[in-house]
């Protein structure tokens, strides 16, 4: 009878014993195979199939106590799409992705998941902010284990760890035989080149993805079934508004006229761009056109004054003083109303903040500068604060009821997370949230606000693919 041996090394399994198995190739170091991590599952159904005895040392689990809820202690009850999502994830073998808008409870899930699983877990997540936010919540429902964490300067690897994607990366080839459930949480972050290599070298033989967002503009998100597995369960904003699991929601949009000198400005600029364009014999009219005009710029002087062109273009439509008025007038009308400014650049953030007096968050806001702004927006002693992306994901954002987008980009990602941060339940259940985009008229700001409409389009495209995959 033939008879093989597995076992873990440095983000790979090593397979001894045999001359052929899946996903693997021969290794003259050993004589016999070499197989990334990612496919330490595969191998072993194989090996089963094939009726083969396997001498298994790949897995080295972090010993771990029974990982349960104690109900007594806390209780935990599942909406019906947060259970019909976990049932969706076990029946297809504890691997897979669940997409949900922010606020629906992703977190639960994933704590359910651990206790399903029932041995030692990782988290993994792009923020220190998340670490620190899911390390709260395992602990509320996990009170008797023990919750590590990697980032952040921290190194305490525990039953149930949680990690940012850039400690993983780091750590992943020493980890690796160390959990048997991997939860991605922002999974859209892991097809990335460098942090996909951490669902690579992990042997977890079970992972769960959460987001709200999969889909990446780079089509990168194709490679999710090999990594973490298909999308198990997804819902839309809309539909869990009906059922009252989210508030209800209206976008409005209003074109502003910019003013006449800023006009004149933007129209010169633009004109240049498409002088630059014609010169150069390039057509902005396919994905990866714009690509295409960055990597022509490293040698052509007409392409590098299209891309200043269009950039000074864009600058002006995006941060109009014109927006401002109008924003004066959308405030007073919402006067006492909880909101979120949100912008494309820093500058736009300053140039409010000082203006009307508003908390400011940024990338360089300081740990303690954003904790007050956010605990003084949830306490109610700020009304309105102002942001630019640092509130797109990975923040904990208190209850908002209304969001005014000055600029911001065509990513439907973006526009998703922004409305999503509106969509928490509010105390009167029929009281809708209001996203409002200010929108420069006569300019491409026109068409980035076409491409936002388009992903909530997408959100409501029928999900016929992900029923086939679970039943």
């Amino acid at each position: 009878m033939l008879r093989t041996n597995l076992r873990y090394d440095n983000g790979t399994i090593v397979v001894t014993g045999m001359t052929h198995v899946p996903f693997a190739s021969a290794d003259p170091r050993t004589g016999g195979m070499r197989a990334q991590a990612l496919y330490y599952r595969n191998i072993v159904e194989f090996l089963k199939q094939s009726e083969i005895v396997c001498d298994d040392y790949v897995l080295e689990l972090i010993p771990s106590p029974n990982i349960l809820i104690d109900n007594k202690k806390v209780h935990l009850t599942l909406r019906e799409y947060q259970q019909k999502a976990l049932d969706n994830w076990v029946k297809v073998g504890k691997r897979g992705c669940v997409v949900l808008p922010t606020g629906a409870g992703k977190t639960i899930i994933g704590v359910r998941a651990i206790e399903i699983v029932n041995s030692a877990s990782i988290v993994i997540v792009p923020t220190i902010d998340l670490m620190d936010q899911w390390t709260s919540v395992i602990s509320k429902y996990f009170p008797d284990t023990k919750v590590g964490n990697l980032g952040g300067g921290i190194d305490d690897i525990e039953p149930i760890t949680v990690s940012t994607y850039d400690s993983a990366y780091l750590r992943a080839s020493v980890l690796g035989n160390k959990f048997a459930l991997m939860i991605f949480d922002e999974v859209h972050h892991l097809a990335a080149p460098g942090y996909r290599t951490i669902a690579e070298q992990f042997a977890s033989p079970f992972r769960l993805g959460l987001t709200a967002t999969i889909e990446r503009e780079d089509a990168l998100h194709k490679d999710f079934p090999k990594l973490v597995g298909g999308v198990v369960f997804q819902a839309y904003s809309s539909e869990l508004a009906k059922n009252k699991h989210l508030a209800p929601y209206e976008i409005e949009r209003r074109q502003i006229d910019m003013l006449p000198e800023e006009l004149e400005e933007y129209n010169k600029n633009f004109v240049t761009y498409q002088i630059c364009l014609k010169k150069i014999g390039l057509k902005m009219q396919y994905a990866g056109s714009f690509r295409r005009l960055i990597m022509m710029s490293g040698r052509s002087k007409a392409a590098r004054e299209a891309i200043l062109a269009r950039n000074k273009a864009m600058d002006i439509a995006l941060n109009s003083r014109a927006k401002i008025e109008e924003l004066k007038n959308i405030l007073t009308e919402y006067r006492g109303q909880k909101t979120i400014l949100f912008t494309q650049h820093n500058k736009l953030v300053y140039d409010i903040s000082d203006e009307f007096l508003i908390p400011f968050i940024t990338h360089k806001s300081s740990k303690q500068e954003r904790q007050d702004a956010l605990s003084g927006f949830r306490e109610g002693r700020y009304n309105v604060i102002v942001t630019s992306k640092v509130l797109d994901e990975g923040v904990d954002v208190p209850d908002a009821e209304l969001g005014i987008i000055l600029s911001g980009t065509g990513s439907s990602r973006e526009y998703i997370q922004r409305l999503g941060r509106l969509l928490r339940p509010k105390p009167d259940s029929n009281r809708k949230a209001k996203l409002i985009e200010i929108i420069s008229s006569g300019t491409r700001e026109i068409g980035t606000s076409a491409k936002r409409k388009m992903a909530l389009s997408k959100m409501n495209r029928n999900k016929k693919e992900i029923n086939e995959i679970v039943n």
